[in-house]
């Protein structure tokens, strides 16, 4: 086990092209770190820099003290597992398992025990003598695991390792994963686009675009205060309401309406615009429009244990969340308010959070 230590880390492909810009992060040793963005933001170039299988530009990467930019992927002491599970199909369970070491000349008998360990806690026994293709999705990235397991290494590496797999098994895998690691206790970087995985999963959030990091936290902490509007779009599911607004003393003007905002940063000006985030769950709705705010609901979302309101305020799109039970229907109008605490409120031309 180790802590992994990323920094000032470039990454410049032929003709200039930039993929990663000067990132840093401090990985603990024994957490689950998740590098979450959408596509072509730098995570996976990032990942494969920790794991050698790209050069590093410029920048340190350290593992467990060392610096490791030069060394090769086979010396770095880390076990990768990939998107499309990268198995040996003419090769039993047991082969896929044991090859790498193998390639490592270690003891058959050592072999045997850790496979056979790996075997058990992810309750693959059964299937060591059959072939990769003979085995479901699941299972086979199960296999894929359990080939990284055995490795004994100090830092896991998983790329979009549950992109192939079906929702329900995804969320099954997901619950594995986080078993697992927390059982081994070693460090591990997970690269996925998926918000919601990467909330479930990590004990450090790193979130990331255009080949920067835009914030780093536990889920929570970047879930409840995104210091950007990138990070407030894209982190909550459904995502954050965006509306256009002016501040004023002690709140902000959304057309006719007023929010209190606390926290706001000093030196704003008032009458300056800015853009106010409201996560859908913190709008508190009532049947009787005559209460709080009035909005027009479009149309409903049903959703089971809760419902979606799709409608608008102010000629503003909004969604609001309820639950299940509370009868809304599409076409009516309702009344709505919000909490102080629950307003976030940003520089609309730089993004960044003023309270």
């Amino acid at each position: 086990m180790a802590a992994v230590k990323i920094d000032n880390i470039r990454k410049v492909y032929a003709g200039n092209v930039e993929a990663v810009k000067g990132v840093s992060v401090d990985i603990p040793d024994g957490s689950f770190c998740v590098l979450v963005g959408p596509s072509g933001c730098g995570k996976s170039t990032l990942l494969r820099m920790v794991a050698g299988l790209e050069t590093i530009t410029s920048g340190e990467c350290s593992i467990g003290g060392r610096v490791v930019n030069e060394v090769g992927p086979a010396d770095r002491d880390i076990a990768m597992v990939f998107q499309n599970y990268a198995l040996y199909p003419h090769m039993s369970v047991y082969d896929n398992m044991a090859y790498g070491l193998r390639n490592r000349k270690t003891p058959e008998v050592e072999i045997r025990a850790r496979v056979a360990e790996a075997a058990k806690i992810l309750a693959i026994e059964p299937f060591l003598q059959r072939s990769p293709r003979q085995l479901s999705g699941g299972q086979r990235q199960r296999v894929a695991m359990g080939r990284a397991i055995v490795r004994k290494p100090q830092v896991f590496l998983f790329d979009e390792p549950l992109s192939n797999l079906d929702a329900k098994l995804r969320v099954q895998m997901r619950v594995e994963i986080k078993r697992l690691q927390r059982a081994l206790g070693v460090t591990s970087i997970y690269v996925t686009h998926d918000q919601v995985e990467a909330m479930t999963l990590s004990d450090q959030l790193v979130v990331m675009n255009g080949g920067q990091i835009e914030q780093v936290g536990v889920p929570t902490e970047i879930y409840r205060r995104p210091q950007t509007t990138f990070v407030a779009g894209f982190i909550g599911s459904p995502p954050m309401n965006m509306l256009k607004a002016r501040l004023e003393r002690g709140g902000v003007r959304i057309g006719g309406m007023v929010l209190p905002v606390l926290g706001l940063k000093p030196g704003q000006a008032e009458g300056s615009e800015v853009t106010v985030g409201l996560r859908p769950e913190d709008i508190v709705a009532f049947a009787a429009s005559d209460q709080g705010h009035r909005m027009a609901v479009d149309f409903v979302e049903e959703l089971g244990a809760t419902r979606l309101l799709h409608g608008s305020f102010e000629s503003q799109t909004v969604v609001v969340q309820v639950a299940g039970s509370q009868g809304f229907a599409d076409g009516s109008q309702i009344g709505f308010s919000v909490p102080a605490e629950a307003v976030h409120v940003f520089d609309t031309g730089t993004g960044v959070r003023l309270n």
